[in-house]
């Protein structure tokens, strides 16, 4: 993974973003020995805005992986081959792309998706049904579980885990009496229960945790109820555009707050951007810090990070942050199983080295520092040494605070 990204031809990011359906796999056989490891990639390169750019930065990801991989002699000897299917950010599309490449006749060796987590939520049963390796960015409440998907690994961290780290955060800083504002998805609602939670068990208290329509355009009353039950530090989770009616309404209501803001909040480009596009350098910024996965912080020092940035920037440009680049770890873990169980083809075998903690320690990932599958559960789990907190900065190669940038 530490290897130069070689040229990679031209025609790639083109042909990636024409494949409208799976014509990319070989259809006959099943994938053996012999044949190139193949990988599957959803993502939504026909959406709009930040979907489009976040599942091009996810692309880029896998598509840097790969080469990374192949130029160390690839997966047991079988060089891998990435394939990209535009499923629009919709689970209905996922779901029958998917489809599609296993009717073929030759399912893929590994499948990918670049989020929502709804694309999960459509795709896992099917992957389950059909014995195939995936890796998951969008985790679900059940994604995670080995005993319902016995060959899916979550590579993006969970509610739960966000929500715990924040509240050492929370901790350490001193605040003591936190409230939580979060969005009406599946995701905000998981993660307004973890937070409140996770702050209890650091013996924080909790002022409450409200809950805004994500269709709203103003949060004031949200936010005014728990300005009323003396909240001295507020947790927002919002994504996209509701970030900035969230941000609007605090100024409104003239609350100067610290705010943490969720990694929802640290991959939104408003974060990035001056006015006009953007919130960054305005007031309704200056009380922020976002929760991020390290390697979306630059460092020069961080050669594994460095080389993965160098790795995708050969492939293409880093529309977004880092924070979307999970995919690129889940060929170096794939290469660890395999060095482990000395085959490519059987993916339960994989799946079951890939709980061993001695096989996670050589895999060379880069995007976060390490993962702890085990047989009881397959999500990330990092630990606090993945993330940081930071305020808001220009991004550049999709990362946050680069004096370059």
């Amino acid at each position: 993974m530490k290897v130069r990204h070689t040229t990679v031809v031209a025609a790639l990011a083109v042909s990636a973003l024409a494949l409208a359906g799976c014509s990319g796999l070989s259809s006959g056989k099943a994938s053996g020995a012999d044949d190139p490891y193949q990988v599957l990639v959803t993502g939504a390169v026909s959406g709009q805005g930040a979907l489009a750019a976040n599942a091009q930065t996810s692309i880029l990801a896998a598509k840097a992986s790969a080469e990374a991989v192949n130029s160390a002699g690839g997966i047991g000897g079988r060089q891998v081959e990435v394939t990209v299917i535009d499923d629009g950010g919709n689970a209905t599309n996922a779901v029958s792309k998917l489809r599609e490449a296993i009717a073929s006749g030759h399912k893929p060796d590994l499948f990918l998706n670049s989020g929502p987590s709804t694309i999960a939520t459509a795709t896992l049963p099917i992957l389950k049904q059909n014995k195939i390796l995936s890796f998951n960015i969008g985790p679900t409440a059940d994604s995670s579980n080995p005993k319902e998907f016995p060959l899916n690994f979550d590579l993006g961290s969970g509610p739960d885990e966000n929500a715990a780290t924040m509240a050492r955060y929370i901790k350490g800083k001193g605040y003591q009496s936190v409230g939580t504002i979060h969005g009406s998805s599946a995701y905000g609602e998981i993660f307004g229960k973890a937070m409140a939670d996770a702050l209890g068990a650091e013996g924080v208290s909790s002022t409450g945790s409200e809950e805004y329509d994500v269709a709203a355009l103003d949060m004031t009353a949200q936010l005014q109820a728990l300005k009323n039950k003396g909240t001295q530090a507020l947790v927002i989770d919002a994504y996209g555009a509701p970030l900035g009616y969230l941000l609007n309404s605090l100024q409104r209501l003239e609350w100067n707050i610290p705010l943490i803001g969720n990694t929802s909040v640290s991959s939104t480009s408003l974060m990035s951007k001056p006015a006009p596009e953007g919130v960054l350098g305005t007031p309704a910024t200056a009380n922020l810090v976002m929760h991020v996965l390290s390697s979306t912080v630059y460092n020069a020092d961080d050669t594994a990070v460095n080389a993965m940035v160098e790795n995708m920037k050969a492939v293409g440009d880093i529309p977004s942050t880092l924070i979307l680049a999970d995919n690129y770890d889940a060929l170096p873990l794939v290469v660890a199983a395999a060095s482990r169980v000395g085959s490519s083809t059987d993916p339960e075998k994989l799946a079951k080295a890939l709980e061993n903690p001695e096989v996670l320690d050589t895999a060379k990932t880069a995007f976060s520092p390490a993962y702890h599958f085990t047989e009881d559960s397959h999500a990330s789990r990092p630990g606090d040494v993945a993330y940081a907190f930071v305020a808001p900065s220009k991004l550049l190669n999709g990362q946050y605070g680069n004096p370059a940038a």
